[in-house]
């Protein structure tokens, strides 16, 4: 017979074991884990290591939104396209270099995504007080929280503990983040594939309610929407004038737009009430409504009526993303520098 030997675990090692037992017995099923525990992200994760963490990166980004509204928004899209691509693990930050091909040269970041400067200023000052401890990964998280919350959006507790990818991926970000003109159908495979459902999907696209969008990005709606040189005939015909106006057949790619020409730089709920006159600005916008179907088009409505519930839901589903494959314990590493790998 062979003896069994119980492994030498670590103190964070032990604390996920607890962690995933105690968990077993609060849902209801009294029996520790079958597989080795993966310890997953906990509020306050930072509270003896670097007790000011949340408080240094609000600060960063209220300065930074202060100066220029639009910031909230890129900062929470930098969040969202990192983790659909390989986790939200800082992949999106690294540079071009001999090992990494960089995220930021792929289709949907390629001259659109932008914040890196904030996020070098938050990281230099986290260094300061706390050298090597918070993530760049983490960064995100909680600023795309501070974002949001300055947008006047609601708060929620960021879950922490993530640690920062030594890879990234082109392909993975060119695959998996949904294009503007994407359908319906391909917006709801791609949140799937990342653990994430129709409630998610309508309320996550609600972050379009405050930033800017290039002209490129929605032009096929104004000329040739289905392959038949005419516009997408959701399109209210003021609101496609007003766009037209300012975004030519060729030319002015850089030309931006608000999402929420009613509240550009407020976060709440006339995104939703602008998809029901017709006025979304991007194709995955209006899918939601005008072309959606059941579910997606009585959210739409439900969150164009309470506001409330939308910003609720709205946590919820960032909490939610927050939480896809993300590198904990050992895996990964935490980054001095949010663009290099081992630095």
């Amino acid at each position: 017979m062979t003896n069994f030997t119980w492994p030498r675990l670590t103190l964070l090692q032990l604390v996920c074991l607890l962690q995933a037992f105690f968990i077993s017995f609060s849902s209801g099923y009294p029996k520790p884990p079958v597989h080795p525990p993966v310890c997953k992200l906990i509020p306050h994760y930072y509270a003896k290591t670097c007790p000011m963490a949340e408080q240094i990166v609000e600060s960063v980004v209220r300065k930074a939104v202060m100066k220029e509204a639009r910031m909230a928004a890129s900062l929470l899209r930098l969040h969202f396209h990192d983790c659909f691509v390989k986790g939200c693990d800082a992949s999106i930050l690294l540079d071009n270099s001999s090992t990494i091909v960089s995220e930021k040269g792929s289709n949907p970041n390629r001259n659109s995504a932008r914040g890196f400067e904030v996020v070098d200023q938050i990281k230099s000052a986290l260094e300061k007080e706390c050298p090597k401890t918070v993530s760049c990964a983490d960064i995100l998280a909680i600023a795309s929280r501070d974002s949001v919350v300055l947008s006047g959006g609601l708060g929620w507790e960021v879950l922490l503990g993530r640690r920062d990818s030594k890879s990234a991926s082109l392909s993975g970000s060119n695959n998996n983040i949904p294009a503007p003109n994407s359908t319906l159908q391909t917006l709801t495979t791609k949140f799937k594939l990342q653990g994430l459902d129709v409630v998610d999907l309508v309320a996550l696209s609600g972050s379009h309610t405050i930033g800017l969008s290039r002209c490129t990005s929605f032009r096929q709606r104004l000329y040739n929407q289905s392959g038949n040189g005419l516009p997408d005939f959701t399109l209210n015909k003021g609101y496609y004038a007003r766009l037209k106006s300012g975004c030519p057949k060729s030319g002015g790619d850089n030309n931006l737009f608000p999402l929420d020409f009613v509240s550009p730089t407020k976060f709440d709920n006339y995104y939703f009430k602008n998809l029901l006159s017709g006025q979304g600005l991007l194709n995955t916008d209006e899918e939601l409504f005008a072309k959606g179907q059941g579910k997606t088009m009585e959210l739409v409505k439900l969150y164009a009526a309470n506001e409330e519930l939308f910003l609720k839901q709205f946590a919820l589903s960032m909490v939610k993303m927050g939480n896809i494959n993300p590198l904990t314990g050992t895996m990964g590493d935490i980054r001095v520098n949010c663009r290099k790998v081992g630095s």
